[in-house]
């Protein structure tokens, strides 16, 4: 299977950019990175870091999460659910940026609770939730 989707990335940033109406000059100044580096990452030439797809994501107003799936930096089918809740959230344009963060914050806190982690050791809490819970079965 394809490790890298770095040619997926490139077009799909260059549409979002388009569609947002912006020079490739535009956004690399947006994003704080430069107009080549862009370029190359548009051409599929180049991977960007998680860190550079969240500046380039902030500036375009879209999810992170997504460029990510298309980076290849998170499994899009494990990671769908999560990614199309952040998704949901960041796109409210209802909420403010720091009101979003603080939701973001508490939904991974609560997902870490139920026994889901970051990466590539994710644990499936919904599995084992058919197994016997002490809580529901003790009264």
């Amino acid at each position: 299977m394809a490790s890298l989707n770095v040619g997926n990335l490139g077009e799909y940033l260059r549409e979002q950019r388009r569609n947002a109406q912006l020079s490739l000059r535009q956004l690399a100044d947006a994003a704080g990175v430069s107009n080549p580096y862009l370029s190359q990452i548009e051409r599929g030439l180049r991977k960007p870091s998680a860190e550079v797809l969240q500046q380039v994501a902030k500036a375009l107003r879209i999810s992170a999460e997504t460029l990510y799936v298309r980076a290849g930096i998170l499994d899009a089918e494990r990671d769908r659910d999560e990614v199309e809740t952040r998704a949901v959230v960041l796109a409210d344009p209802t909420l403010t940026e720091q009101q979003k963060q603080v939701l973001l914050q508490i939904y991974e806190s609560f997902r870490k609770e139920n026994g889901f982690v970051d990466g590539d050791g994710a644990a499936d809490a919904q599995d084992h939730e058919s197994d016997a819970d002490p809580q529901q079965t003790a009264g």
